[in-house]
């Protein structure tokens, strides 16, 4: 007589690798044969890189978020400022200086007669511009000497540690007093040029060092055993996976940058009229304070809500791509 088969749907029967066998279930018996069929991984097991790990985390982050849209608003407004302000900044009338908020004219005007919403609005172009342009020349030039030092080491390692301990060694505002003392342009590039020119030194040792620590790894000594270019190690090995600290520094000096040039611009050698900065206004206010508080409150107050914010997505982005936050 012929042995019971045991149901289909009751479970599958798996040999082990002492020679018995144990019992899985039909769902588990249909994976085992995917995984021996496939690659070897799982359905879930799909890898994720560094930087899809730290966008998905940052989706997530209420801080990004929030940060995000202040910052996407600044920019539009730095960008399109006559979308919310139809005024001139430039255009004044005295005898409505110090005048405070009336109808179509919600924050009041200056000493001068001007409207402060309108200054406060134009003056966000100015600050983002420093700020984004300084970023990107500081993180170009110290990502630059920073990591082809950390790369070839030697000579041009200990050339570039010292200059940069010089730098290092210059206070940044007193170095902006001295330089900028002596341009007589408005524009924001002069700030700008000087804030690269002192900014760069703190990138390129962070640059260099993360070179230093990528380029022990065994990837790249594989690839060098094989026989890549040093350009290609370099762009194709070493730096995407050496420029997230940089990344990660420089969002948070974006900010920096940007309180900066309104220090400079507060103290006189920075932005210079007929420019509008949040540094001008808040210097021409200091001057009214106790008669007209709110010529100081509303440039001083997009300027801490901007640094605020850019500072804020530069600790969201660090949680982000630090794995030992994880």
């Amino acid at each position: 007589m012929p042995e019971p088969q045991p149901p289909k749907d009751e479970g599958a029967i798996a040999p082990t690798g002492a020679g018995g066998s144990m019992d899985l279930a039909a769902g588990d018996g249909t994976r085992l044969e995917g995984l021996d069929q496939g690659d070897g991984k799982g359905p879930d097991d799909k890898p994720r890189s560094l930087w899809s790990d730290a966008w998905r985390d940052l989706r997530r982050n209420p801080v990004f978020i929030i940060s995000g849209l202040v910052i996407i608003f600044l920019v539009i407004i730095a960008i399109w400022p006559q979308s919310i302000a139809s005024g001139n900044p430039l255009s004044c009338d005295l005898s409505k200086a110090q005048q405070g908020s009336q109808p179509g004219h919600p924050f009041g005007y200056t000493a001068q007669g001007c409207d402060v919403y309108t200054r406060t609005v134009y003056g966000a172009r100015a600050s983002v511009t420093v700020g984004v342009c300084a970023t990107l020349g500081v993180a170009l030039v110290g990502t630059v000497l920073g990591g082809l030092a950390g790369f070839f080491g030697g000579f041009w390692d200990a050339i570039l540690s010292r200059v940069t301990d010089i730098f290092f060694g210059i206070p940044v505002v007193l170095g902006g007093l001295v330089l900028l003392s002596v341009v007589t342009s408005s524009t924001v590039w002069p700030v700008i040029g000087f804030m690269v020119l002192l900014g760069w030194p703190q990138i390129s040792r962070i640059a260099r060092g993360s070179v230093i620590t990528i380029k022990q790894n065994d990837f790249v000594q594989a690839a060098r055993a094989l026989g890549a270019s040093n350009p290609r190690m370099m762009l194709r090995h070493i730096l995407p996976n050496a420029v997230a600290p940089v990344i990660v520094v420089a969002t948070i000096a974006l900010g920096t940058y940007i309180a900066l040039e309104a220090t400079l611009s507060y103290l006189g050698v920075g932005l210079k009229p007929p420019s509008v900065s949040w540094g001008i206004d808040i210097s021409d206010a200091s001057k009214f304070i106790r008669n007209a508080p709110h010529m100081l409150l509303w440039p001083a107050g997009a300027l801490a809500v901007t640094v605020l914010a850019f500072i804020m997505l530069g600790d969201a982005v660090r949680d982000a791509l630090d794995p030992k936050l994880r």
